[in-house]
């Protein structure tokens, strides 16, 4: 019987699901904990990611996990061959690690970043969503470990539930893997068209798409939730008939180069507020940071801000009044507006924002909509990640901080050095 890794790291949720369909399809799935010995990984046949959230999805949906040494391991097993599947959080983590779709170097090249359902060009609306929600499968049924007992075109009914489930990649990459066959699942009605908008497509992802492959087609990333129902086992029979017939796949390298990792220029607008939330408590997100960048070897020590940019129409202190009274920007019982950013000389201050503002906009609604704030303009969201990094090389150990993806996923974010 085909022996599979089920993969669990701090806040993973679903393996039980995961094992119920691995046993519905004659894999014998073994559980396999984030800090069990990576050394045991190479004697399974294949490896399943599950979904939940690990880390609580601090800095963004899966990204910690994808910098945790198990990761690394998954990788050199899939290099042989072995097929690996990553449902919903785990999806989220194949993508932070660059395993999908497979660039040289296993560059990000995509992100799984905020829903948005979109109708007729207007966002309907932001965040967590659960639906059921029909799948077509895209592509021929041998290009890959996870498609090949369905029918190109073929239809299955499954469930999803997530908040950071829209997949983003860059139009030109987009098109080669089109060009490539790895985008295996999309979002479809019941008749199988692929209808670019809510509810066919649940949350805004580019091209309907539910579910990517790496070039060879023995890893892939999926949001919807096939282990929960089965609706799905087409997935998992596929997967363990690659494993049966000791299936081979072909190694190629996508034609595609992801953009220099470039600051933008960040100007200070006077016409608008800005706050800096800081908190009372804890704040564990910047811990959980600071605690990964650490196991990988940086010197660093990590403080977060929310940046709240508010442009506002008139009756500026009036209107900045209500905002504050609201509690829709902070929670005055555990956050405060912080006057200004950190000064210490070994400080980098990094503003990360949304290229889509989708929180932003969401609490724009929330406060002119839902709560008659209606002299605002505008509101803009960022993460302001205060790094401080000891040391001798600065500059150098900041590159490569950055280049971790682990404050941003430049597919769906920007970021400005403030100092």
């Amino acid at each position: 019987m085909s022996k599979v890794a089920i993969i669990q790291f701090p806040g993973s949720n679903t393996e039980r699901e995961t094992f119920i369909a691995c046993a519905r399809n004659n894999i014998n799935g073994v559980e396999f904990l984030w800090n069990d010995d990576h050394n045991k990984l190479d004697q399974f046949d294949g490896y399943i990611i599950v979904g939940g959230f690990s880390y609580e999805d601090r800095s963004r949906a899966g990204v910690i996990a994808a910098q945790d040494e198990i990761v690394k391991e998954i990788i050199i097993q899939s290099e042989s061959g072995k097929p690996v599947l990553g449902i919903c959080n785990g999806a989220q983590i194949l993508v932070e690690s660059g395993m999908v779709p497979g660039l040289i170097n296993y560059e990000v090249g995509a992100a799984l970043t905020e829903n948005k359902r979109v109708k007729s060009g207007k966002i309907l609306g932001q965040g967590y969503y659960n639906v059921w929600t029909n799948l077509k499968m895209s592509v021929d049924p041998a290009r890959s470990a996870f498609t090949k007992d369905l029918q190109k075109d073929e239809i299955i009914r499954v469930p999803l539930a997530h908040g950071e489930g829209r997949f983003v990649i860059p139009e030109a990459l987009l098109n080669e893997m089109i060009k490539n066959e790895q985008d295996l699942y999309k979002y479809c009605d019941e008749n199988g068209k692929t209808i670019n908008e809510f509810p066919t497509n649940p949350n805004g992802s580019i091209n309907n798409i539910a579910a990517i492959c790496n070039s060879a087609g023995n890893v892939m990333a999926m949001m919807p939730h096939p282990e929960r129902t089965p609706g799905g086992d087409a997935i998992f029979s596929s997967m363990k008939k690659y494993i049966d017939n000791k299936s081979k796949p072909n190694f190629k390298t996508l034609n595609f180069n992801p953009a220099k990792l470039e600051p933008n220029k960040y100007t200070k607008d006077e016409s608008k507020n800005m706050w800096l939330i800081d908190m009372f408590i804890t704040d564990n997100e910047a811990i959980s940071v600071e605690n990964a960048l650490q196991q990988i070897g940086f010197d660093v020590r990590i403080k977060r801000q929310i940046m709240w940019e508010i442009e506002i129409e008139k009756d500026k202190k009036d209107t900045l009044e209500k905002i504050k009274k609201s509690g829709v920007l902070f929670n005055p019982n555990k956050e405060f507006i912080k006057k200004q950013t950190e000064s210490d000389l070994n400080v980098a201050s990094i503003l990360v924002c949304q290229k889509e503002n989708i929180k932003g906009r969401a609490a724009y609604e929330t406060l002119k909509s839902g709560m008659g704030v209606d002299k605002i303009l505008q509101i803009r969201h960022g993460v302001l990640w205060n790094l401080k990094i000891n040391g001798s090389n600065f500059e150098n150990d900041l590159e490569r901080i950055l280049k971790t993806n682990i404050l941003f996923n430049q597919i769906s974010y920007e970021y400005y050095r403030i100092k």
